[in-house]
């Protein structure tokens, strides 16, 4: 490999992995003066964002996983660390330069940290592929609200299971605990507030053996692993249940299969320094093997690894006399990458919406539109409908790019009543772009409806040429609906990548609706879960997929 590469996208260190670790990471290698990249490719913060309160990190009596990552992303980017929300395709570790290829384009360092973390563990009992969704989850953050005066059933004795089934205890009217082994694997004060409950049983030695129903989730079974004894429990009449899952992570580390040495459950191994059997090659937090995984025991780990991989660091730019320079100007987080996570960041309330950061990261967004849209209202006079008309106004009062229109009695006439409040993202001569949210794009919603006009006014985000070339392609008539909570993470990459197919395709129109104005279409598709996507095709033919989707992902579901 030579050593051709290009200044501006050379750093000392790239970081695979915006969670706890990778934040640490970052905060401790930009504090020593190193040039640093964060590449993530969902949201940064990590997992740990899903969780309601952290309440067991030293230093914080009380806060959500989203706020306190949230500091740790402001805290390393005060120190000069770089952001970019990408997916890393692949990686070349040969010689003193390393390449890291991402959907965003090739980078350049000399070191690699991987902290991509883990995801949920699907447990593989018979019923739970076909309930998801529609009463098997994994989120009690994002899901849990959809059972509320319902029994709910936790899979899991470990930290997460004790501590999320007391969270569903506001929710549901009786969580019932299923607890393989003969008692919690976890620490027992934790455990203890599970056991104490009113409103939780905890069954031991219990596993569960099938998830049944129709439309949905209606009865489970399950089995005392000691004596061989089933049950089934079945929903009252007109009812369905919930199965929340909390068995464990599996370490997200395929990027480096074949390229570093992994353990026999795929975690990643690593030295007394943490570096992998691939040179340059370091990795921080779940994806290594670890006795406790906890936000606690990441952060420590990333700060031990950040200082290991500072004399790398040193060593490389002796070696090879480079010395990666940070742009003498950096732009707005928003300028940088104009991605989700970039603006729920800063994002969190209406009452909020206009501090000074958004304002700046705004005006980025709006410098960057090459046309001028219009925000079309259809109200109808439910107090939601006074929401969003302030909402829509106050955003345009921010630049002359947006105007506010609203339609008159004849169009509401002619519409869809049930679908009031909406917005409709329209030309400047009122032309339809397909973009629309039901309801007000609060919360984390507000990313993509921002981002979602920053597409429609222009050439947009950049994208994988083949995912391009496949969204343009799709030749019939097709409708795309998300269904969204304000409070789930997970929605916002779903609707963006419905918004964009619907951006470079006329054919494609994608409509986001929250589920709290509108219960009917979570009672239609019985969506017990979000992002619910509903893919309605031009011969009227549908089909209706749950969890988070990329752009990739939702072209295979309309190509179905």
């Amino acid at each position: 490999m030579g050593e051709k590469y290009d200044e501006a996208r050379l750093y000392d260190a790239v970081i695979i992995g915006g969670g706890p670790a990778g934040l640490t990471a970052a905060l401790y290698l930009a504090r020593a003066r190193y040039r640093v990249l964060v590449v993530e490719r969902d949201r940064f913060g990590g997992q740990i964002t899903i969780t309601a309160s952290v309440v067991n990190y030293p230093g914080v009596l009380s806060a959500s996983g989203s706020e306190l990552t949230e500091t740790m992303r402001r805290q390393a980017e005060a120190f000069g660390a770089e952001f970019m929300l990408a997916e890393v395709t692949g990686l070349d570790l040969a010689g003193d330069v390393k390449r890291v290829s991402t959907t965003r384009g090739e980078v350049s360092c000399f070191a690699v940290l991987l902290a991509t973390g883990a995801s949920p563990r699907r447990l593989g009992f018979a019923g739970e592929d076909e309930f998801r969704g529609r009463g098997v989850a994994y989120c009690a953050t994002c899901d849990g609200e959809f059972f509320t005066g319902r029994e709910v059933f936790v899979v899991g004795g470990g930290f997460a299971a004790a501590e999320e089934s007391v969270f569903l205890t506001k929710y549901a009217r009786h969580v019932t605990v299923l607890v393989r082994g003969s008692d919690f694997s976890c620490a027992p004060a934790a455990a203890e507030e599970v056991k104490r409950h009113p409103k939780v049983d905890v069954l031991y030695n219990t596993e569960v053996v099938e998830a049944g129903g129709d439309d949905a989730l209606r009865h489970l079974r399950y089995r005392n692993n000691l004596t061989g004894e089933e049950t089934e429990f079945r929903a009252p009449e007109g009812e369905s249940l919930g199965v929340f899952v909390f068995v464990g992570y599996a370490p997200a580390t395929e990027l480096v299969r074949g390229i570093a040495e992994l353990d026999e459950h795929g975690y990643v191994l690593t030295d007394e320094h943490q570096m992998t059997s691939a040179d340059g090659l370091f990795a921080a937090g779940d994806v290594c093997v670890k006795t406790l995984r906890q936000v606690a025991t990441a952060v420590g780990q990333a700060a031990q690894t950040a200082t290991d991989m500072e004399r790398y660091l040193k060593a490389a730019q002796e070696r090879t006399g480079l010395v990666p320079q940070a742009p003498a100007s950096r732009p707005a987080p928003a300028a940088r990458d104009a991605g989700p996570a970039e603006l729920a960041a800063a994002v969190a309330e209406t009452a909020s919406l206009f501090s000074p950061d958004v304002l700046a990261q705004l005006d980025t967004v709006f410098s960057r539109m090459e046309r001028p849209l219009e925000l079309h209202l259809l109200l109808d006079d439910r107090p939601v409908a006074i929401e969003l008309k302030g909402y829509m106004d106050e955003l345009a009062a921010l630049t002359n790019k947006l105007t506010v229109t609203v339609a008159d009695a004849a169009e509401r006439a002619a519409a869809n009543p049930a679908e009031f409040p909406c917005v409709q993202v329209r030309t400047a001569d009122g032309t339809p772009t397909g973009l629309a949210f039901h309801g007000v794009p609060g919360g984390h919603e507000f990313t993509s409806f921002v981002l979602g006009l920053y597409n429609a006014a222009g050439p947009g985000q950049p994208i994988d040429a083949a995912d391009r070339s496949a969204a343009e392609a799709v030749a019939e008539k097709v409708d795309i609906r998300v269904l969204v909570s304000l409070s789930c993470t997970m929605c916002p990459e779903t609707v963006l990548s419905a918004q964009r197919i619907a951006s470079l395709n006329p054919r494609v129109t994608a409509e986001a609706f929250d589920v709290a104005h509108f219960p009917e279409l979570r009672d239609r598709y019985n969506a017990m879960s979000v992002p619910c996507v509903v893919i309605r095709h031009a011969d009227g033919h549908e089909h209706v997929t749950f969890g988070k989707k990329n752009l990739a992902q939702l072209l295979e579901e309309i190509a179905r």
